[in-house]
């Protein structure tokens, strides 16, 4: 009883926040609100039984997305992403795309003969999965993975002019900060 209203429950939030993507006008309540759906979708991941990929799924959205939001907040050129903006262009034929694909994916769904399991599965399930998925370059991707995360931070360090040690002195033991532009926000 449980699972069914954890899984009616998790679809109707990510058809619901998916569609909220559309109706917003934000670039960071659009982020937010396909984070919900992503981590809807994941969630119904899980209670397919299939938790590793789950998790990564949800792991990789909130990432994303959390890194996408800390970009805008630091670049765009609206205060955080939150003025008023159309995210398309064809507002009635993007929609009635979204719709009619929900619409035959449903129907695809409820009408396909599914088929039954024959035989058990195979042990060590996530060792298999990564295993099939990477080959023999797990250890390869795991470094990428780092590489790209470090590559992330030092290009956002060195993208700033300045930093805290500027605005407290070397040890930062200044009683104030030293901020050019005033308010304590420089």
């Amino acid at each position: 009883m449980l699972a069914d209203v954890s899984f009616w429950v998790l679809g109707i939030v990510a058809v619901l926040s998916g569609f909220a993507v559309f109706r917003l006008n934000s670039m960071a309540r659009v982020t937010f609100a396909l984070l919900a759906s992503f981590l809807a979708v994941a969630g119904l991941v899980v209670l397919l039984g299939l938790g590793y990929l789950g998790v990564v799924t949800a792991l990789m959205m909130v990432i994303e997305m959390v890194v996408m939001a800390v970009f805008m907040i630091m670049y765009m050129m609206n205060p955080a992403g939150l003025m008023p903006m159309s995210m398309y262009h064809n507002k009635a034929g993007s929609m009635a795309i979204s719709v009619g694909t929900f619409a035959v994916l449903a129907v695809g769904i409820l009408l396909t003969d599914w088929p039954v399991r024959r035989g058990v599965p195979a042990p060590a399930q996530t060792y298999q999965l990564g295993l099939a998925l990477m080959g023999g370059q797990m250890l390869t991707m795991m470094t990428l993975g780092v590489t790209l995360f470090a590559t992330i931070v030092a290009t956002v360090v060195l993208s700033t002019g300045r930093g805290r040690y500027d605005r407290y002195g070397d040890d930062l033991a200044a009683p104030r900060a030293d901020d050019p532009a005033g308010g304590g926000v420089g």
